[in-house]
């Protein structure tokens, strides 16, 4: 069991808190947070008044006052009786100030949750007494502890319910703590309450002889959560390059831990270059700065520095690389895909990142570490990443600033996964790419032609195989050297291991895509025949060449005349249930938007099509 919390003294003043209410669905977090604030008196008359009146309107406590409608602002919440979205406020008492963040607890809104714990010192954690600790209390205190949430307060609510019975307090209290003894809490608090009839919150109550802790407020009057990020070395993200003129460059930016002073020697990463601070300019007293502040920086040397390259102190550096060890707690419907490509954002650097393994998934009922390809919405798993390029990070447990990122996916601009980075891999120093005397230019002036990648995709049975065949008969009559990669050949040899899952689709078209780009080193013409069903693996594809050596060729054929052909009976076997994941039956298939050629198979005969491909590579001087 995680220690006693620290407390601060009546004498001193203690921070402004930062803290979030979480847990299961209707356990009582907007109840709770509504009940603190009327306590603390910080309700305005109006606000009660209408209050009152949304309680008859959409109240769940009969003739009472619906405390939870004071934090469940949007309609659709009232309407439904839940938390959708963060709801944050700020309020002090006479002892401190306070930020809360009710977050929500239906499962499908678990990425909320996690946005608000990212910023919290401590959550409240509420289990309803009379249901225990569920499956969505342990998924959120998994997340608030891979968050960096070191202190706890277990609100066992609706005690009332349970006859304000110790036992059951107790056996949840026990639950819990043997659950959550691996997450790395400092301290795990215990409180018995009723937020709505407000026992434990603000005082002590009656019916609770038995509890000799504190009430909820005055312990998170009196919380001691330490924020020491001022001394920690030196960490400043740039977000911005300042020059108004020829005579001024700033560097601004919040800095994320440590503190800076003019004279400072620090280093610019990842270039690695030394220079020192010679002005600390803020909106406050110059010369001086520390972690939480906003400042601009000018150096003694004019060095090379963009958004996105972080200022530190040369003797405790950040991590410099390509490859990270991660945890990500994933937030879409959509399922991750090892080997596709996202947007990473960490420390305002905006890259392609991918997930180049997902090395296990996080059963949030055991903490067991399970095998798994895939993750789907709210699952929490550990994965190798790869981003673009290198750049300077912290392991999430040493700084929180910037050791954590956010994926993006690239299409639909949807956030799909929060991430703590765990530590760099370091693969970036160990491998290093050789130079060939051969080279890919010298190899293509022994053609008559240009490399290229010709990539065929369609649905089954559109006619890819017998287009791509017929192209490369014709290129060959030319005397160009090329190179058929058909969907069925290489899973007899290079993706026999692959099977036809979406992960495993994503991997088969990477692999092949690698081998196709080797081939245009070597001055090849690549035809490639794939029914390739996701846009965002043809394009990775696609960004792995050169401009103009990736010529998506879309062979158009219905799916109603794809199964009346039907040459390898796969579609009957699929529509029977026989074949599961087979595309444009059990599975989607996204046609090309823009693809450098459009073959419409109702419209003109193989041959012929085959000729119109041959007749673009003239016309793109490939040949």
């Amino acid at each position: 069991m995680a220690s006693a919390a620290p407390l601060t003294t009546d004498i001193e003043t203690p921070p402004a808190l930062r803290f979030i209410t979480c847990g299961s669905v209707d356990d009582g977090k907007s109840t709770l947070i509504g009940r603190l604030l009327y306590e603390q008196q910080l309700i305005f008359d109006d606000q009660l008044s209408a209050l009152e009146f949304d309680s008859r309107k959409h109240g769940t406590v009969g003739d009472e006052v619906d405390f939870a409608l004071l934090l469940d602002g949007l309609e659709a919440e009232r309407e439904q009786g839940i938390t959708i979205d963060v709801a944050y406020r700020y309020f002090a008492t006479p002892r401190r100030s306070f930020v809360v963040a009710d977050t929500p607890g239906h499962e499908q809104y678990t990425r909320n949750m996690a946005t608000g714990a990212s910023n919290a010192d401590l959550a409240v954690l509420l289990v309803d007494a009379r249901k225990g600790v569920l499956p969505q209390t342990r998924r959120h205190a998994v997340i608030a502890g891979m968050l960096g949430i070191r202190h706890v307060v277990l609100a066992v609510n609706k005690i009332d319910l349970v006859d304000f019975d110790r036992a059951v307090f107790d056996q949840i209290v026990d639950a819990f703590n043997e659950f959550a003894a691996t997450l790395g809490f400092r301290s795990i608090t215990a409180i018995p309450l009723s937020a709505r009839l407000g026992d434990n919150v603000s005082e002590k109550s009656a019916r609770t002889p038995w509890f000799t802790g504190p009430s909820l407020v005055d312990f998170l009057e009196r919380i001691d959560v330490d924020d020491d990020r001022a001394g920690k070395p030196f960490r400043m993200p740039v977000q911005w390059v300042n020059r108004p003129d020829q005579g001024f460059r700033g560097f601004c930016g919040t800095i994320a831990s440590g503190t800076v002073t003019c004279g400072d020697e620090i280093v610019v990463l990842p270039s690695g270059r030394a220079t020192t601070v010679r002005q600390v300019l803020t909106p406050g007293a110059d010369d001086a700065a520390q972690a939480g502040d906003s400042v601009t920086l000018t150096l003694a040397d004019e060095i090379d520095i963009a958004r996105g390259d972080m200022l530190a102190t040369p003797q405790a550096r950040p991590q410099v690389a390509d490859q990270f060890a991660a945890h990500i707690v994933w937030m879409s419907p959509e399922a991750l895909l090892p080997g596709r490509s996202y947007l990473m954002k960490i420390n305002h650097n905006a890259m392609l990142a991918t997930v180049t393994e997902l090395k296990h998934r996080i059963d949030i009922h055991s903490l067991a570490k399970l095998a798994a390809k895939t993750l789907t919405l709210n699952e929490v798993g550990v994965c190798n990443l790869s981003v673009a390029r290198p750049i300077a990070v912290d392991s999430y447990a040493d700084n929180r600033d910037t050791g954590a990122f956010i994926l993006i996916d690239r299409y639909t601009n949807e956030t799909v996964a929060a991430g703590m980075i765990d530590f760099a891999l370091r693969r970036a120093t160990n491998i290093h790419r050789h130079h060939y005397t051969v080279s890919k230019p010298v190899r293509t002036a022994l053609m008559e032609h240009r490399p290229a990648v010709l990539w065929f995709t369609g649905l089954p049975g559109s006619g890819k195989s017998t287009i791509a065949n017929l192209v490369e008969s014709g290129l060959h009559a030319r005397g160009a050297h090329t190179m058929l990669l058909d969907g069925d050949n290489v899973r007899h040899g290079l993706n026999k291991d692959l099977g036809f899952t979406e992960a495993d689709r994503v991997e088969n078209i990477r692999r092949v895509a690698e081998v196709a780009k080797l081939m245009t080193e070597a001055g090849l013409i690549v035809l490639c025949s794939f029914i390739s069903p996701f846009a965002a693996e043809r394009r990775l594809a696609r960004e792995m060449l050169p401009e103009g050596e990736f010529i998506e060729i879309f062979v158009d054929t219905p799916l109603e005349e794809c199964i009346a052909r039907d040459p390898k009976g796969l579609y009957r076997r699929a529509l029977a249930g026989e074949i599961k994941n087979f595309t444009g039956v059990g599975q989607p298939y996204e046609p090309p938007l823009r693809p450098e050629l459009h073959l419409r198979t109702r419209e003109r005969d193989a041959a012929h099509l085959a000729q119109d491909v041959i007749d673009e590579l003239i016309r793109l001087k490939v040949l």
